[in-house]
């Protein structure tokens, strides 16, 4: 349904299906803003829109509105992978179509959809009578929350990008740009996540605070000062804002992927991997990543570790080290990196022919440092390379503090950083090779156009323990950065009290990454002789894990404290439970009544009562029991701690 008319002045009603979400927009005085409310609670209160360009008058005022079309949409998306197999896409939409009343006359669409759980809107703007292209300096749109909301942040324009501690504030003191998802907590109970979908071709979103104390967009500048360089048509990604009347609530949505584009190819050939690799051994010392004595990344090596692949039942082996480059100080280096020249003591071909005679996937990796100028300039060649040896993923790394491209310094996050992860995703595809991406850009629902994509990293993870992580992160995780998409948080570490990475957690903890924290690369992450040798009976769960679930329930938590989920295998009848907790031990009760008919034989792993994640890290219990879904478990979690649980049918 569409009309034709010549407004200035308009306020429209856009509900949700459940009628429980309004979105309100307003366009007085010819300037166009909007509000938010659910169950008729103010969350967002009346917030500007619009655009500063270069050499233009802004773009958002001296607006009328000329033609409104409104659709309601209904339908169900199948993932090819994921947390969820089915997501249910329901929306009701609005797009106004606005025109400026006096010179240059820029028309532009403000396109809006409002989910049961979500509201998100976007820029559309068609090529104008007079101009093909734009420079945006700056885009105006706020989010105007109460001040006295709380608020989950990391700090953005960072050198080591998303990888900081969360930590717990108020919106009134956010004092510098924050990384969305930005998670909030409103006075009157409503928990809420700002963020963006579908980001191509433009800035990272981030937030800050502004002198005028309301939030807005603070979009990820290039180095000459603007945010991005356009042709016309273009669209802004869209801005979402998810909305829950719990925290555990929010950890469910899944509108991010139901507002990208389904995949226009083939990719059929994209399956989710577990892996092993050549890497914990360098972060403990025991090996290097550059050649020489002690090289990790050789032949030898390889071959090692493709025989504990087939041994412990797992599909595949990251390498890292194996090509010219790691030499020196690798970091300032980068520029020298080469991407189909392996070391002396390293035969890529051999190692190839080795692996797919065992059926062991190889995980390649290449490691920018950020110098995507020279990774570029071989790119093509790079995943030929591959290609033809038969390697079909790869964990690529951008470990540098800014992007290096012809002398300039760009953040990661930049127009420039998104169009270059953009660019290896496209070209993997083409390659029939599946990413997984450290230092990435942000996860904005992209996989499902791409579902070559499995994986990325973009917070901290295990690299980090040995003093720079807190229980309470992992705890955090659910809540903030897992709310865009799946982390390779390279879980699986038993070495727990090794000198030189002495992790904060318990054995049992270990376990429940492999369901708390999803990733469609899941790395088992410590050497083969810890699994093979140490502990053969807890590595058994990592075997067990799926890597792809049917179904993901939320059972319980609260942002920072404790976090505990189930999740059904999308190959059979069985489901898996974990949990994590802060330095806080907690008792939690677990109802079963998500499980199917018939009875199901749980293996629990958990913490003994005199578990803690400083002291008695390995102290652990296994226990097999017959449950069904009239029953429940209750399960402690040490400080520290966590559990694992695999249910599997037995008729």
């Amino acid at each position: 349904m569409f009309k034709w008319f010549s407004k200035s002045e308009v306020e429209r009603d856009i509900f949700s299906p459940d009628e429980k979400i309004k979105f309100h927009f307003s366009l007085k005085s010819h300037r166009i803003s909007y509000s938010v409310f659910k169950n008729d609670k103010i969350i967002i209160h009346p917030s500007r829109l619009g655009f500063i360009l270069c050499g233009e008058d802004p773009l958002g005022d001296n607006l009328k509105l000329v033609r409104e079309v409104k659709k309601k949409h209904t339908e169900t998306i199948t993932m090819p992978w994921g947390e969820d197999e089915k997501i249910l896409n329901n929306y009701n939409e609005t797009a106004f179509y606005l025109a400026e009343i006096k010179a240059p006359y820029r028309i532009f669409t403000f396109r809006v959809r409002v989910f049961d759980n979500t509201v998100a809107f976007r820029y559309e703007i068609p090529p104008q009578p007079k101009f093909s292209q734009i420079t945006i300096k700056d885009e105006l749109t706020e989010f105007n929350t109460d001040l006295n909301t709380t608020a989950w942040k990391i700090p953005a324009y960072q050198p080591d990008r998303y990888e900081y501690n969360y930590e717990k504030t108020f919106v009134h003191d956010l004092s510098n740009s924050v990384h969305t998802p930005l998670t909030l907590r409103t006075p009157n109970g409503c928990y809420l996540a700002i963020h963006e979908a579908a980001l191509y071709n433009y800035g990272s979103m981030t937030i800050k605070l502004t002198n005028n104390l309301t939030l807005k967009t603070d979009i990820t500048p290039l180095s000459d000062g603007t945010v991005a360089h356009v042709r016309l048509p273009f669209q802004t990604p869209w801005r979402m804002i998810m909305l829950a009347d719990s925290a555990i609530e929010l950890t469910i949505n899944r509108t991010m992927f139901a507002l990208n584009e389904p995949p226009s190819g083939d990719f059929s050939w994209v399956k989710t991997l577990k892996f092993i690799g050549i890497w914990w051994a360098m972060y403990v010392g025991e090996w290097t990543w550059a050649p020489g004595e002690r090289h990790g990344a050789t032949t030898k090596h390889a071959k090692e570790y493709i025989d504990a692949a087939v041994r412990l039942g797992i599909q595949g082996l990251l390498i890292e080290g194996w090509n010219e480059g790691w030499e020196g100080d690798w970091l300032e280096n980068g520029i020298y990196n080469k991407f189909t020249v392996s070391t002396p003591d390293f035969d890529t071909e051999e190692v190839a022919r080795y692996a797919k005679r065992n059926n062991i996937e190889i995980v390649g990796h290449h490691e920018t440092v950020g110098f995507i100028d020279n990774y570029e300039k071989q790119l093509e060649e790079a995943y030929n390379y591959y290609a033809i040896n038969n390697i079909h993923y790869i964990k690529t790394g951008y470990a540098g503090s800014m992007m290096m491209i012809n002398g300039r310094r760009e953040y990661h996050h930049s127009q420039l950083g998104v169009n270059h992860y953009q660019k290896t995703v496209e070209l993997a595809a083409k390659k029939h090779i599946c990413l997984d991406i450290h230092e990435p850009i942000k996860g904005t629902g992209t996989e499902r156009t791409w579902p070559n994509l499995l994986s990325r990293e973009g917070a901290r993870g295990q690299e980090y323990e040995g003093g720079a992580l807190s229980p309470s992160h992992a705890c955090y995780l659910p809540y903030t950065r897992l709310l865009s998409g799946g982390m390779d948080y390279t879980s699986g570490i038993f070495d727990l009290a090794n000198s030189v990475k002495r992790m904060s957690t318990t054995l049992a903890r270990q376990l429940a990454y492999f369901v708390t924290i999803y990733s469609g690369m899941q790395m088992a992450a410590d050497r083969p002789f810890m699994y093979e040798n140490e502990f053969p009976e807890e590595y058994e769960f990592i075997k067990n894990v799926p890597t792809n679930f049917e179904k993901t329930i939320p059972i319980a938590g609260e942002i920072g404290e404790y976090y505990v989920v189930s999740r059904k295998d999308r190959e059979s009848d069985d489901w898996y439970l974990g949990g994590v907790t802060d330095e806080t031990g907690r008792r939690i009760h677990i109802p079963l009544n998500f499980l199917g008919q018939g009875i199901y034989e749980a293996t629990l792993y958990t913490d003994t009562d005199d578990a803690h994640y400083r002291d008695n890290q390995y102290s652990i219990r296994k226990q097999k029991i017959k449950v069904g879904s009239s029953d429940s478990l209750d399960i402690y979690m040490a400080p520290g701690g966590g559990f694992a649980v695999q249910l599997k049918r037995i008729n």
